[in-house]
């Protein structure tokens, strides 16, 4: 069960957030009350409209009894998609990290994931992530950048 909203600019589709409950989310998070955000993206000819941080305010108006959003970014990972910059000036920030490689794409090179956290309320921080799973990766989105494809076999990211 999750929630996906799009930014809509002169009639075309040019952002998008996708958000759930922790216990059905796509990423291994966990806490209660914890709302995670799969994905969110814009296109970059509708820069400059703030669209992303609009989606995110949608998000955190709608989940008005949420504790608190959590997602995931991403540091020196080839990617345009998640990086840590950008999901800060989202609102979020950093409460832990994990070194890692891809063992399939751009090998040797280490990256770091963190798990980024914006409280709604003025509760601690009751989030948690399962390293473990972390590093089978995902495969709920064809296009993220930590995605692990059905026929591959083990762990997609390797801890360094």
């Amino acid at each position: 069960m999750g929630f996906t909203r799009n930014s809509i600019f002169n009639g075309e589709v040019v952002g998008a957030i996708e958000y759930a409950p922790a216990d059905v989310s796509g990423y291994p998070i966990t806490g209660d009350g914890v709302i995670v955000m799969n994905c969110v993206w814009v296109l970059r000819k509708a820069r400059r409209h703030n669209f992303g941080k609009l989606l995110v305010k949608d998000m955190v108006k709608s989940e008005r009894e949420a504790a608190g959003f959590a997602t995931i970014a991403l540091e020196n990972h080839w990617s345009l998609w998640f990086r840590k910059c950008q999901i800060e000036k989202l609102g979020f920030e950093p409460v832990n990290s994990i070194r890692v490689a891809h063992k399939a794409k751009h090998k040797g090179e280490v990256f770091i994931i963190y798990l980024m956290w914006m409280p709604a309320t003025e509760a601690t921080k009751l989030l948690e992530w399962d390293r473990r799973r972390l590093l089978e990766g995902e495969a709920f989105c064809l296009a993220h950048p930590l995605y692990r494809s059905q026929l591959w076999k083990g762990n997609i990211l390797e801890a360094k």
